[in-house]
């Protein structure tokens, strides 16, 4: 069955808690189209000025993080099970908007840019898949979403910035059309979320900010019985096992763990062959590094093992 969710009223939240009730609730298999607002809750476009002065909609509050809609709570999701999303499209709206400095973040105090906030506001053309900025730069477009994730086991309410081991502001921009996200679910129903459309985004989203745009998605959901404790992915690019921590290395190394584990069961290898295979075909590389917690993800290409 296919579903529709608009990005207003009740479907519209800031935070991932498992005490918010779903907006909708569906089988396994079903298919649903979701409206998304950009990260910041606007009501149109955002060209410049103070950022806290942007026009928002109304069921923006100023305890929010990113505008997320859902939850969407899918039958027979358990915990110790895993939640299979299918992300069958993702379309940009007309506008978006990338913004950075202005704030002493980590980031922008070793980017010199903490004292200026800079506005590039993008025109979008969603049929070329380009976007254009006021100063006349033009980039393409790969659009996917920032946030998709599952209530985390623990009572809420849970700031919507850092990305945990049930997903949320993962920042991963393989995530585009055509892959599967498997999460692991923590909460009965799984009580899925998803916002912050990104049209494009370098791995790093090294400003804290993508081309930030208001999106329609389109997620098919499956219920499955895959051992993961860390958001995986089967995407265009190849499998992607994604790891969150507060360094890098630790962080590589949660991604390069669940990639092991990966491999030993698509494989039949033990865990030694498993690594030296990983170290000729899999790459590393840093997913963000802006979100209170850092990202790497370890990718290995669908053809790279014959």
């Amino acid at each position: 069955m296919d579903w529709s969710i608009e990005a207003r009223g009740s479907a519209l939240h800031g935070v991932f808690d498992r005490a918010i009730s779903p907006v909708l609730t569906i089988e396994a298999g079903d298919t649903v189209r979701a409206e998304t607002l950009d990260a910041w809750w606007s009501a149109g476009p955002y060209t410049g000025g103070a950022p806290d002065e942007r026009a928002r909609v109304p069921e923006h509050t100023a305890d929010a993080g990113h505008a997320l809609t859902g939850p969407i709570a899918i039958r027979g999701a358990v915990p110790g099970r895993t939640l299979a999303v299918r992300i069958d499209s993702v379309t940009p709206g007309t506008y978006g908007a990338t913004v950075t400095g202005g704030r002493p973040t980590v980031f922008n105090v070793r980017s010199g840019i903490e004292s200026v906030c800079t506005v590039h506001a993008w025109e979008l053309d969603v049929d070329a898949l380009t976007g254009r900025n006021q100063f006349g730069h033009t980039v393409a477009l790969r659009p996917f979403m920032g946030v998709m994730g599952v209530a985390p086991a623990a009572p809420g309410p849970h700031s919507t910035i850092p990305p945990r081991r049930t997903g949320g502001n993962l920042d991963c921009k393989e995530l585009v059309a055509g892959s599967t996200l498997y999460l692991p679910i923590a909460v009965d129903g799984a009580l899925f979320s998803v916002g912050d459309g990104h049209a494009a985004q370098g791995d790093g989203e090294v400003a804290g900010t993508a081309i930030e745009c208001p999106m329609t998605v389109e997620l098919t959901f499956d219920v499955v019985d895959l051992p993961i404790d860390t958001p995986v992915a089967d995407t265009p690019a190849g499998w992607v096992t994604m790891g969150v921590a507060d360094t890098l290395d630790d962080a590589c190394y949660r991604a390069l763990n669940a990639m092991y584990d990966l491999m030993q069961r698509r494989f039949e290898l033990d865990r030694a062959d498993a690594v030296a295979l990983a170290s000729v075909v899999v790459d590393t590389r840093v997913t963000q590094i802006v979100n209170q917690v850092v990202g790497v993800h370890a990718v290995l290409p669908h053809d790279a093992v014959r």
